[in-house]
This record gives C-alpha cells, sequence and structure tokens, in this order.
C-alpha cells in the first residue's frame, strides 16, 4: 500500500474534506517504501525493507489552526482524525500570520519517478555491498558503506479546491573505506533518481583509491591557499547560501542579503561575474517536486545571475505584506559549471590543496555567512599540477560569499545529494588550524 495511485489518493482526500466541519481542511497523504543495506569491516551488518503510508490533517477554524495525523484509513479512522484536528484548532491561539488556503493550482509534471529504482531487489542491494567489499579486502582496506533505496507518492488536498499528486523515486549511496593501518581514508557519495545511473563497483574504487592514497599524511602550516573542492566539498556551503536566500530574514535585517541602514540585496553583484545559481524542479538530472508544502507551483528560478543577486524567496505571508508575488524556496540547487575536469584543474595548479569533503560545518556568523569546519576522507597538496602527497586534515573558517568572489575556475557538474554542483578552484581559501583524526 505504500504507492498510492493518483485516483486512490484523490479518493481517500475528498474523504476526508467530506468529514470537515471546519472554517477550511488541508490534508497531505503520502508513503514509501524503502529497502536498504549496511556494511561494516567488510561483512554485512544489516538490511531491510519497509513500507508506511501516513494522513496529516490540519484543521482552520478563523486563525486558530492545529494539525492531526494517522496511519489507518477506514472511514471511521478518517473521521477520528479530522475531528481531533478540528478539536485542537478551536482551542489553539490565532496564529497572526494564518493564510487562507490556497485554492485551485496547476502543475507542470516533474520526471521524479522511475519503475528501475522501485523495482530494486535484496539481491541488487547485496551485489553493491559484494562490488564494494571485495575489492577492498584485495586491498587490505575496510570498507563501511550503506546504500538506501526509495519509492513513494506525496499528495495534498484542501477545501478550496486545491489537489496536488506525485511519485518519486531515488537511490543514496555512501561508502568509506580506511587503510589497515589506520592512517588512510576515502569516501564516496552517490545519489540518483534512476537507478540505471549508478555504478556501485566505479564508486566504490574511487574511495578505495582515496583511501590508499592518502596513507601517511603529512602536516602543512594552516593558512591561505588555492584549493580545488570537489563538490562533495562545496556542496553544503553553496546550500547554506542558496537556502538562506529568504525575503523575510533580508528585509528584516537578519540575513547576509540584508544592507547596513535597511534595504537588501537584490539586484547587486554579490559575486564572480562567473557565478550562476537557479533551481529547476524539471532538470532531468536532478528532478525535483514541482508544488512546495503550501501547493505553490514550483517553476524555474534564478537566484544569482552572473553574479548578481536576482530573486529571493517569498512565503505566502510576506508577499502579501510586501505587496508582491510568493516565490516558493529551491527544491534543487543548480550552480552552471565548465568544461574542465578535476584532473585537468589540478594539472593547472602550481601550488594547493584538493579537498574530497568538508563535515562538521558549524555557523561562525550567520549575516556574513561564515562557517568552521574540517576536511576529512582525503585532503592532498598539489604541486606543479600534481598531487604531490596527502596532508592531514585541516580547520576552515570561510564564507560561501568569499569563496565564491575568490573563484578561480569552474569544472565540470556533478550530482551530489539532489544538486548540480561543479568541481572549483578558489584562491585564498583559509584554513586555521590542523587536526591529527583521519
Amino acid at each position: 500500500m505504500a504507492i498510492l495511485s493518483k485516483e486512490e489518493a484523490k479518493q481517500i482526500l475528498e474523504k476526508v474534506m467530506s468529514f470537515s466541519t471546519a472554517d477550511s481542511l488541508e490534508a497531505g497523504l503520502s508513503g514509501s517504501g524503502r529497502g536498504n543495506i549496511r556494511y561494516a569491516r567488510n561483512t554485512v551488518t544489516t538490511s531491510g525493507f519497509n513500507d508506511d503510508i501516513s494522513l496529516g490533517v490540519t484543521a482552520n477554524f478563523g486563525k486558530r489552526s492545529a494539525s492531526s495525523t494517522i496511519n489507518e484509513f477506514d472511514d471511521e479512522s478518517l473521521r477520528k482524525v479530522v475531528k481531533r484536528a478540528e478539536e485542537l484548532a478551536k482551542l489553539a491561539p490565532e496564529n497572526p500570520e494564518f493564510m487562507e488556503p490556497l485554492g485551485p493550482q496547476e502543475y507542470k509534471e516533474s520526471k521524479t519517478y522511475f519503475k528501475s529504482t522501485a523495482d530494486i531487489s535484496p539481491e541488487f542491494r547485496a551485489e553493491i555491498a559484494k562490488n564494494s567489499i571485495e575489492p577492498a579486502k584485495a586491498k587490505d582496506v575496510t570498507a563501511a558503506g550503506y546504500l538506501e533505496d526509495s519509492s513513494g507518492f506525496s499528495s495534498i488536498m484542501n477545501s478550496k479546491g486545491l489537489f496536488a499528486y506525485s511519485q518519486e523515486s531515488e537511490l543514496e549511496f555512501t561508502v568509506t573505506m580506511r587503510t589497515s593501518d589506520g592512517t588512510g581514508s576515502g569516501w564516496v557519495s552517490r545519489d540518483y533518481n534512476d537507478v540505471n545511473q549508478f555504478n556501485g563497483a566505479e564508486a566504490s574504487a574511487v574511495a578505495l583509491e582515496k583511501a590508499i592514497m592518502s596513507r601517511e599524511a603529512k602536516a602543512i602550516e594552516p593558512g591561505k591557499y588555492t584549493v580545488i573542492m570537489e563538490p562533495a566539498a562545496s556542496v553544503q556551503l553553496l546550500g547554506n547560501m542558496l537556502y538562506n536566500m529568504g525575503a523575510r530574514q533580508a528585509d528584516e535585517g537578519r540575513s547576509f542579503l540584508s544592507k547596513k541602514g535597511g534595504g537588501t540585496k537584490i539586484g547587486e553583484k554579490l559575486v564572480d561575474e562567473r557565478v550562476n545559481i537557479y533551481s529547476d524542479p524539471f532538470n532531468e538530472l536532478v528532478p525535483a517536486n514541482g508544488w512546495n508544502g503550501d501547493g505553490l507551483p514550483r517553476e524555474r528560478t534564478s537566484w544569482i545571475e552572473n553574479g548578481v543577486v536576482k530573486n529571493m524567496s517569498y512565503s505566502r505571508y510576506w508577499a502579501k505584506k510586501q505587496g508582491v508575488e510568493p516565490v516558493p524556496g529551491p527544491a534543487n540547487g543548480i550552480m552552471v559549471g565548465g568544461d574542465a575536469t578535476t584532473e585537468d584543474l589540478i594539472k593547472s595548479t602550481k601550488r594547493g590543496i584538493l579537498v574530497t569533503r568538508l563535515w562538521y560545518i558549524r555557523t561562525v556568523d550567520p549575516q556574513t555567512l561564515l562557517y568552521t569546519g574540517l576536511t576529512r576522507d582525503g585532503t592532498f597538496y598539489i604541486e606543479n599540477g600534481k598531487i604531490k602527497h596527502p596532508i592531514k586534515n585541516m580547520r576552515f573558517n570561510e564564507s560561501p560569499i568569499i569563496m565564491l568572489n575568490n573563484l578561480e575556475e569552474l569544472g565540470q557538474q556533478q550530482r551530489i545529494n539532489g544538486n548540480l554542483v561543479p568541481v572549483m578552484k578558489i584562491r585564498d581559501f583559509t584554513f586555521t588550524s590542523l587536526s591529527d583524526a583521519v
């Protein structure tokens, strides 16, 4: 029952609507089936599959609202969940920012569901683990990985006539390789909507090679370095920027897009003119849901164009207050890249550092987007266009705004965490201290 058809979901939601006496009612019905396999110390430790479906109902009386959820779908249970939400709503305080539910909307279809992914079998998962563990054993390396695949549906309806439905599928894979002497570590991550795009053996080989290459890392002095950042290294910093481009925070002076003395940086140059970032739920490489939680249709939206801030996201409430149209936040992030490979960027670097990924990232200053964190799982010193040796991990203090102003070159895009991010060469990236962690 984890995936209901559009008509099946619609029938349940229409029945929910019919049981309501509230001024307005909103309901979300979703379900998924998830399979997984986990391995550590070169041995499979767990595997399984679970499916679930749930219904959430929000009842509104004037500006008073409350919600209730359930995972039973007979008539009595549906009546019960609606009644519970309505009882709670009558007791709730008024929400001064309450917005009436939207009326009917038109949605474009995004190709987020692939039957190939939904049909993944236990045997397939075991083969992925095998193709990771056996090469690791052969090189005296220990593999620890996790594969999860899912397929499901999402649907929403309200008493004003809105109805939206979508199906989605996804596969996520990560593996860490550690050398037997404990000095080397490699890592890789892959995610796709269509399993036919996934090559588990290739992904594991990347992590294995980095683990072997990173043995016996040497310490170098912290400071400002030219870095080549693989997409997994920059995606969280870029995401912290993109997903904080809300108009309200900027208007209220709480954002990196706020100007001193009032106003925002909309229309102003923020970063290097080669930086172009947009979101597009209909991109075939990183498809996403075509509507947000309110039921607003999502479209392709340019956020930074030629280094200039083009848009900020507006909730329905803040858009009404400011007298503009609402702009849904991004469902994915796509940064335009170039043609250069990681190897090309290394060859063109006289002195620098290759960073596989960053982790343990924490906010230092939200208004400048200054963050701190650590490198991990493969950090290498580059000299005269070649990787000279692995280096010990280091702590960084950096802002994606400064980073994108210090852009040297953009390379090829790669999908990472549902986004498209290019490999980048950045000058003067700030490292502040050494870490002994592998």
